[in-house]
């Protein structure tokens, strides 16, 4: 198939290329590689792409809409998996801007885009955040999830919310992926895992917030590209059991799916610090600090329904992901 991935220079959306180039697909990447972070990280990542078959690589910003208009009238791609965006729950406190631009701007350019071009199913990058203030755990994607507490959040249930709307009045097949806290090989260097490898091996302290205590469903990037690919595959279809009396938000009656791609099994934050410490050879020393705003205390992810309708769920440990992760940072940084 011929697919459009953007964020291609990203951290899942390289892997992900990846997969699909491997499998035979011909991939039409968009990036605009912003400075958010390390831009040489980026251009590394699709260094390795570049040189494979099948990749047209297109620089641009999804928010750019005569652009985006332009890359799907010349591409006309059969599928396509939305991943760019502006990530980070704690910057979006920041720079709140730059998530109306990215995330909801971007979103609506590429279901234009979508709607204009008989794609036949979008996949699109949500995010656990969406769950917010829920407390009810396993978080499952037929609960209710009104009350973010992040712009970050926010953005990516609006994505939800617009993606249904296409899906109901265009007949858009669309699907939701709420990925829960990412890590592994060539990952993002604004996240714990990384920031807390490279500290600790230079002798740095690292900032534990919430005491340690937090939770999260750690998974692993392999595993994330696996649950995307099963999910684009399986276009999404409208449940004829669908009830506006009792309306149930992980469904419709309009082709759309939600599903959580999560490891199933949280883990506290001083254990995952334990294990980096125990892969890198070093004890780290340890800033103890509060919660902050926006942040969760918990993340599990309920993937009953991934499993339901494409028959997976992640499994990668934590360790093997940890180890796996130490061993590429230290290839790269050569450290």
């Amino acid at each position: 198939m011929k697919i459009l991935v953007t964020g291609t220079a990203g951290f899942i959306g390289s892997h992900l290329a990846h997969r699909l180039l491997d499998r035979g697909d011909e991939v039409i990447g968009v990036d605009n590689v912003n400075d958010y972070y390390d831009v040489s990280l980026k251009e590394a990542r699709l260094q390795r792409l570049l040189g494979k078959p099948g990749f047209t690589e297109v620089r641009t910003d999804v928010a750019d809409r005569e652009a985006m208009a332009a890359l799907f009238q010349k591409h006309r791609p059969e599928r396509v998996v939305h991943l760019a965006a502006q990530a980070g729950v704690r910057y979006s406190l920041e720079n709140p801007h730059a998530y109306v631009d990215a995330n909801l701007v971007g979103f609506m350019n590429i279901l234009e885009g979508c709607r204009h071009n008989e794609v036949k199913h979008l996949v699109y990058a949500s995010s656990s955040s969406v769950y917010g203030a829920n407390e009810a755990m396993p978080f499952s994607v037929h609960d209710n999830v009104d009350h973010p507490v992040s712009l970050y959040a926010a953005s990516k249930k609006a994505n939800e919310l617009m993606a249904h709307t296409y899906s109901h009045l265009y007949q858009l097949p669309t699907t939701g992926l709420r990925f829960f806290t990412v890590y592994g090989p060539w990952g993002r260097p604004d996240m714990a895992l990384f920031i807390f490898t490279r500290k600790i091996l230079a002798g740095e302290p690292i900032d534990v917030f919430n005491h340690g205590h937090h939770k999260r469903d750690f998974t692993y990037i392999d595993d994330i590209v696996e649950g995307v690919i099963r999910t684009l595959d399986h276009v999404a279809t409208s449940n004829g059991q669908w009830s506006g009396d009792r309306p149930d938000p992980g469904t419709s009656k309009a082709p759309y799916r939600i599903y959580n791609i999560g490891s199933n099994n949280p883990v506290e934050l001083s254990r995952f610090i334990e294990i980096i410490e125990d892969k890198l050879g070093r004890k780290a020393e340890k800033n103890l600090l509060p919660m902050q705003a926006g942040d969760v205390p918990a993340t599990y992810a309920d993937v009953d329904a991934l499993i339901e309708d494409v028959g997976y769920k992640p499994d990668t440990s934590v360790e093997e992901g940890i180890s796996r992760f130490v061993d590429w940072y230290r290839d790269f940084y050569q450290v």
